[in-house]
């Protein structure tokens, strides 16, 4: 299946009974299976009048215990990102998807991981976090969207899939796994009707006063340490030997893992760390993948968003280098080969 597809698919199938969305390149074919097929499977499809429209439907939608989704492309977050917040603020679990395009401003329609620090660090106004997926190939696609909206669900709290162009067009296999949705008890909080039988349930994300504001964020962020020790994932490739660890997410990951291959080949001690969370990060396996290592290399679809996590993870205690394109350039494995033989000393 087509990635964008393969993501929808696999959110109706994880109990997505809402999706909200406008199209635009390039995750429109998500927006445009969900439109064909939501219906069918008992759910409701709604292209809304524009993005800003869509994230709020899925703040109502999320308020009354249903699960509820968006997707979009990079310009389209943005635009969620005040609603993004209005649903964090409200402790509302959904899922966000964002096929990543080039930018700023409008660029291009090419792949880009250019949102990393949107994502990671400033994806709107606050103090709060979201869980941030990064696949790497079309069925990590589908295993993560299944997993966003467990974890959302567990935590009561937004979780985006942060995927790239290359990923929502490319064509691979995969496999949809037999899904047994887990029982979250939402009678608590979801507002969906008394029926004169308990109390009203106010879904509510402004606090006039500053001390019960800060006891909710401070609550909240007690949270999120718990989801530190507990939800981070990687994946470690030929790192217990490597003189050189390569840490590259989603896409481009698949790119440094051959540029890793052929680097062996000619005797270079390299291996690749791929976070497969970058939020939280994880940092005590990027620990155990480094501690053979002299020094680390990011490669990456950006200007190099993600080395600041590389090194506050390790103290600063290896140095760590770049590479990477950006624009909607795609790095190739001979690049990414050549900086690593030039980092080995083998230029």
């Amino acid at each position: 299946m087509k990635g964008n597809e393969a993501l929808a698919e696999a959110a109706m199938r994880a109990g997505c009974k809402c999706f909200f969305g406008y199209p635009i390149t390039p995750q429109t074919e998500l927006a445009a299976y969900m439109a064909k097929r939501m219906q069918k499977n008992g759910g409701v499809f709604l292209q809304a009048e524009s993005e800003i429209a869509a994230i709020n439907m899925v703040l109502g939608a999320a308020s009354t215990g249903v699960r509820a989704m968006t997707s979009s492309s990079s310009p389209g977050i943005s635009l969620k990102s005040e609603g993004i917040s209005y649903i964090a603020g409200s402790d509302l679990p959904c899922v966000i998807i964002n096929v990543e395009r080039g930018g700023p401003g409008l660029g291009g329609i090419q792949p880009s991981q250019a949102d990393y620090w949107q994502a990671t660090k400033g994806l709107a106004h606050g103090d709060f976090h979201l869980l941030v997926y990064a696949p790497a190939s079309v069925q990590e696609m589908v295993d993560m969207v299944v997993k966003a909206f467990d974890k959302a669900d567990t935590y009561r709290m937004p979780a985006m899939i942060l995927a790239d162009g290359l990923l929502g067009q490319m064509m691979e296999p995969v496999v949809f796994p037999e899904i047994e949705q887990k029982a979250h008890d939402k009678s608590s909080w979801a507002a969906n009707g008394h029926k004169g039988q308990r109390e009203h349930h106010i879904i509510n994300s402004l606090y006039l006063t500053p001390e019960e504001l800060e006891r909710t964020v401070v609550e909240r962020f007690a949270k999120y340490d718990t989801i530190k020790q507990t939800e981070t994932d990687a994946e470690c490739y030929l790192t217990e030997d490597a003189d050189i660890v390569v840490c590259a997410f989603g896409a481009t990951a698949r790119v440094v893992k051959s540029a890793v291959n052929e680097a062996r080949d000619m005797g270079i001690k390299v291996g690749m760390f791929r976070p497969k969370t970058v939020w939280p990060f994880p940092v005590k396996e990027l620990q155990e993948a480094s501690k053979n290592a002299t020094k680390l290399l990011s490669v990456e679809m950006s200007m190099g968003q993600m080395i600041d996590d590389i090194k506050l993870a390790l103290n600063c205690s290896k140095p760590v280098e770049f590479f990477g394109r950006t624009g909607g350039v795609i790095p190739t494995p001979a690049e990414v080969l050549a900086k690593i033989k030039a980092m080995g000393g083998n230029e």
